[in-house]
């Protein structure tokens, strides 16, 4: 039975300015049975579709005439705020990735993303969690490297100052030090000798502590606010 039938529709609005990306985003979104509520070329269009339309879901390019993704991003989730919006790019720099959460963006994807891959992030999106892609988790993984250069090591057990403001235990903080850098809950619980239960009782305590809802948001949260920074 397909999500139409089961009364389960997606409703979503294509961005991005180049013509074939749309026609093939289209096609495939079709197929899997979400519903393409409209095709926008800047982010002018998108503004206007999506006060037309609501959709639950738009796929937005970042680098646009009139107006640009990350724009319009902040435009319309002004205006409605229950649209979820996942950045859909070919772009990996700061600019671009902390500009469009800034914004508001709910999700971030690589062009190069498969097609499996995009299905799950549009239904993750949808179900309010974030989204992020690795190849851009690498990146703000790098972007907290830099940030770190000037610092001094901290040591194993050493709590910094934004650790105690969130009351973190020092597994919490091992087991935050390996979301970050990607690991799954089975590779944290390879990593620090634990069964995955235990991770996921680290992990509901760390989400609770920064009150964040998703291990992107946790992330995110951990570096902007220097968590790890010594």
């Amino acid at each position: 039975m397909t999500e139409k039938q089961n009364g389960n529709i997606i409703k979503v609005l294509i961005v991005d300015d180049q013509e074939i990306i749309s026609t093939g985003l289209k096609l495939f979104l079709e197929k899997e049975d979400f519903v393409v509520c409209g095709e926008a070329r800047n982010g002018n269009e998108a503004l206007t579709l999506a006060r037309e339309s609501s959709p639950d879901i738009i796929l937005m390019d970042i680098n646009m005439p009139l107006m640009d993704g990350i724009e319009a991003t902040r435009k319309i989730l002004s205006e409605l705020p229950d649209t979820r919006i996942i950045m859909f790019t070919t772009f990996k720099n700061d600019e671009s990735i902390f500009g469009s959460f800034a914004a508001g963006a709910h999700g971030y994807c690589m062009k190069d993303i498969s097609p499996t891959q995009l299905k799950y992030a549009i239904h993750t999106v949808k179900s309010g969690a974030s989204w992020l892609d690795g190849k851009v988790a690498d990146r703000v993984l790098r972007y907290s490297d830099q940030l770190k250069k000037n610092t001094v090591e901290k040591k194993s057990l050493q709590i910094s100052g934004s650790q105690n403001k969130f009351q973190l235990t020092e597994r919490e903080i091992d087991v935050l030090k390996l979301l970050v850098e990607g690991c799954s809950n089975k590779e944290i619980s390879a990593r620090l000798i634990v069964s995955t239960e235990t991770v996921k009782t680290h992990m509901q305590h760390i989400f609770d502590k920064l009150r964040v809802a998703d291990r992107t948001q946790a992330a995110l949260k951990t570096l902007k606010e220097g968590i790890l920074d010594s």
